[in-house]
């Protein structure tokens, strides 16, 4: 079967600015985000692509937007089942407003019950992400051959799922990975299990450097909020 080839998107305005953007329309790359983008394609130059599928929210197509334009012929696809989790209520609201609800407490320690008021469940979310894999893996190995190599360019959560649901980790557990934006992780699925080949590599050892401030990131929703 397939290698899966998982981006995070680059550094987004919401990631900066601390907001939980889930679906919010307009929520662009930063200026660093849109420098992380351009580096995209230099660094996936040794991978053979046979297809790209991507989240519908602008912040990933902006950042596979550099990878298409140097490889005109590779073909792309959105798929709605890799967007960002439904936060409902919670999407546009600062963090740090967050952090102190009764709910976020349960998002970090017990995410398989936790539901979004006005949204979806972290599990609904992870359980259309992982359908949306094994469709994608035979649809690529059918066009494409079982040595096939597919990109999908999505979030923080959605990726954190996808990479505990190949470690056959429980959903409660998926807090204790970490995605930097425009990370690359990759999956290698085979008849009988997958294989975590790469988690979460940026090729930047600098943001493992000892920080003068607390890590934003510990009391967020998953990843995709607010990373520095």
């Amino acid at each position: 079967m397939p290698t899966l080839i998982l981006v995070r998107h680059g550094r987004s305005t919401a990631n900066t600015e601390g907001v939980l953007a889930g679906w919010t329309p307009g929520v662009a790359l930063d200026e660093r985000g849109t420098a992380q983008a351009a580096a995209l394609p230099a660094r996936l130059a040794g991978l053979p692509l046979a297809e790209v599928v991507t989240s519908p929210l602008q912040r990933c197509q902006e950042t596979v937007r550099p990878l298409l334009d140097a490889r005109p012929d590779l073909t792309a696809h959105t798929d709605d089942r890799i967007g960002e989790c439904h936060y409902g209520d919670w999407s546009g609201r600062k963090l740090a407003e967050l952090k102190d609800e009764p709910l976020m407490e349960v998002v970090q320690a017990h995410p398989s019950a936790a539901a979004f008021p006005g949204g979806e469940s972290m599990r609904a979310m992870a359980t259309r992400a992982a359908e949306a894999v094994r469709e994608w893996n035979a649809r690529v190995e059918r066009d494409h051959g079982p040595d096939a190599v597919y990109l999908m360019c999505s979030h923080g959560d959605i990726i954190k799922s996808l990479i505990a649901d190949a470690l056959g980790l429980h959903l409660d557990l998926f807090q204790r990975i970490s995605v930097e934006p425009c990370s690359v992780t990759a999956i290698r699925y085979t008849r009988l299990r997958p294989f975590l080949v790469r988690l979460g590599d940026t090729g930047d050892f600098a943001s493992l450097a000892p920080r003068e401030a607390p890590r934003s990131e510990d009391a967020q929703v998953g990843g995709d909020a607010g990373a520095p």
